[in-house]
């Protein structure tokens, strides 16, 4: 491998000729072999967002030439575009301010820009003037996070509320038994149970919504400590803006650096709605998982397409392996958010120390989230049939019916029915004809399972 050497606060070092880094990124690919993954790349192209943005207030304000912010921000916006990302190798397991990243964008970025420029950009004079590790690293943090969730999940999301919406209004009719306890319930009608799931997905959406409103609120000026040491006051607002106007986010200025630099409370708040969706789709998977089983000896009220041979052994055996793979993703995003839950925890007085691992995990489980409702929208939900026979059949024996008739019977008698039904593996409708006064017109309109799946003033459930 051809090497050149470079020099930083510690001196010499041999790096790779080719590299656009310098040696302190060096130093701490050195120093931290650890997992062999780099930073994500949405954390990289939001650093590079907002090294743009500082050249180019830095030079409005009078402290870098035009031409040179120019170039710094050229070189930017090519890493913003995913140019580049090779040359980012630092593992995620880093110092905990993220400073070797920060130093890793000011090298490639200041290497960049000398070329376009024709002379010499110094990484940390030029390229992090007015910065601090300490308040860029958390601001990109909350760059890509908060336009990861606005550009692919909340899309994911409406997506997948869309089509649970467009199926239920197809099956708003088709009666089935209701489950609670995994026991035969009351029934209600398919239509019904997808406007649940829709109305969770809608729910999700909102709290997203919410949350993201505070990660959107930058502590970007607040340099080493808060305080803004080395920074024109105007510099955060101003980046703010920057950003807000070549994003779908409408990005500002944190009222408060402090917090913004020493805890990472937002972005905890962020993940913990994550998790709940994870705990949503997880639950809506499982629903599908147990009303495809089957197709003989289990429930068997729908099938999902059929994707994959589900068996090395059992041939024509075909398993639910979309709802199961997103069940693992729940399970893992579930498990990085406790990871947020410490790392949040780690700010020690004036700066939090787990900042790479809030990033990493933060904006893993948005991606792993997006890509998974979207699966679950295109290969599940839009696909799967209904099994109307043996929905017909179930409701048809299904003793729980007998609770419509408390108000005519009394509850001891609907139990001597509802046993003698389910032990006979006879109707309710023909069990109760023989044990009660009612005439079998008047217990087919009472027990009649599409009527009943509209009283009780239950609202329409829509999404």
């Amino acid at each position: 491998m051809n090497t050149r050497i470079e020099h930083d606060s510690f001196g010499p070092m041999v790096l790779p000729a080719e590299a656009l880094y310098g040696a302190s990124t060096q130093r701490a690919v050195q120093n931290f072999p650890v997992s062999g993954r780099p930073m994500p790349a949405g954390f990289i192209q939001a650093l590079a967002a907002i090294k743009s943005a500082c050249a180019r207030a830095n030079a409005e304000f009078g402290y870098l030439p035009q031409d040179m912010a120019l170039a710094i921000a050229s070189a930017a916006a090519e890493i913003r575009a995913g140019g580049h990302l090779a040359h980012f190798p630092i593992d995620v397991f880093q110092t905990g301010s993220g400073t070797s990243s920060n130093m890793n964008a000011n090298e490639v970025i200041a290497t960049l820009a000398s070329q376009r420029l024709g002379r010499k950009v110094h990484p940390n004079d030029h390229v992090n003037f007015g910065q601090s590790s300490n308040d860029v690293v958390p601001t990109a943090i909350q760059v890509a996070a908060a336009e990861a969730v606005s550009d692919q999940l909340i899309p994911a999301l409406l997506h997948l509320k869309s089509l649970l919406h467009q199926r239920a209004a197809e099956h708003l009719d088709t009666v089935k038994t209701g489950r609670t306890h995994l026991m035969d319930a009351m029934p209600i009608t398919l239509g019904q149970e997808l406007l649940g799931w829709c109305a969770q997905v809608r729910s999700n959406i909102e709290r997203l919504a919410d949350s993201a409103r505070r990660v959107a609120r930058l502590p970007l000026g607040g340099t080493a400590v808060g305080t803004g040491i080395n920074a024109d006051a105007r510099l955060g607002p101003r980046v703010a803006e920057l950003l807000a106007a070549e994003s779908t986010v409408p990005f500002e200025s944190a009222d408060n650096y402090f917090e913004g630099i020493s805890a990472k409370d937002e972005c905890v708040e962020l993940s913990g709605q994550l998790n709940t969706l994870a705990c949503s789709l997880m639950k809506i998977c499982n629903d599908l998982r147990w009303m495809n089983s089957g197709p003989l000896a289990g429930l068997g009220e729908i099938a999902l397409p059929a994707l994959q041979p589900g068996s090395s052994i059992m041939p024509g055996k075909v398993n639910p392996v979309i709802p199961e793979a997103v069940c693992m993703v729940a399970a893992q995003v579930m498990g990085l958010h406790m990871a947020i839950t410490v790392a949040g925890q780690s700010g020690n007085f004036q700066l939090n120390v787990m900042l790479p691992l809030i990033a990493d995990n933060l904006l893993q489980s948005i991606d792993l989230l997006s890509k998974a409702t979207m699966l679950l929208a295109d290969r599940v939900i839009a696909g799967f049939t209904v099994n109307v026979t043996r929905l017909n059949d179930t409701l048809a024996k299904n003793p729980i019916l007998i609770t419509a008739l408390n108000a005519q019977i009394g509850y001891e008698r609907g139990a001597e029915i509802a046993k003698r039904a389910y032990r006979e593996g006879r109707s309710v409708l023909d069990v109760a004809a023989e044990m009660t006064s009612l005439s079998r017109e008047e217990l087919a309109e009472l027990l009649s399972p599409a009527a009943l799946t509209r009283g009780g003033g239950a609202g329409p459930g829509g999404g």
